[in-house]
């Protein structure tokens, strides 16, 4: 095995998958395995995040600018919807997040100022104003 982790990555985690595969542990490079298995986890907590803060700011959109509703919005409210319902399914421990509340304020606070940048909105609540199984609902919208 020739690549380093601090070199060429790519090249490095194939090694590692080769080594891995055929049994070869005393080779492996633990500690940096460890940490992309980390920083892996948390791109996840970061897309789910993600996802969420785009489909919460949709759905302040909607709500406080009923007239400029139209199938674009919806269609990413429903791709968001879509999306973070297969994370959930996939990884379901990231459904722990939903009852974080550091975590649901920073989404939050991110949703508030994506709306307000993308329609120009100010004003918006402080706190979250739908309960997660509400903005997860594939049939809700607020009025």
């Amino acid at each position: 095995m020739t690549a380093t982790y601090e070199d060429d990555m790519a090249e490095w985690g194939m090694e590692q998958v080769a080594l891995l595969r055929s049994g070869q542990w005393a080779l492996l490079d633990i500690e940096h395995i460890a940490e992309e298995i980390e920083d892996m986890n948390i791109s996840h907590r970061h897309q789910l995040a993600h996802r969420m803060a785009i489909l919460m700011a949709h759905l302040l959109k909607w709500k406080y600018q009923p007239d400029r509703r139209g199938g674009s919005w919806k269609s990413t409210i429903r791709n968001q919807r879509d999306k973070v319902d297969r994370l959930l399914i996939k990884m379901p421990s990231l459904r722990k997040l939903l009852e974080d509340p550091e975590w649901d304020r920073d989404v939050w606070d991110d949703a508030v100022d994506l709306a307000g940048r993308e329609a120009n909105l100010s004003g918006l609540p402080e706190v979250r104003i739908w309960d997660f199984r509400q903005v997860l609902s594939a049939d809700y919208l607020p009025s």
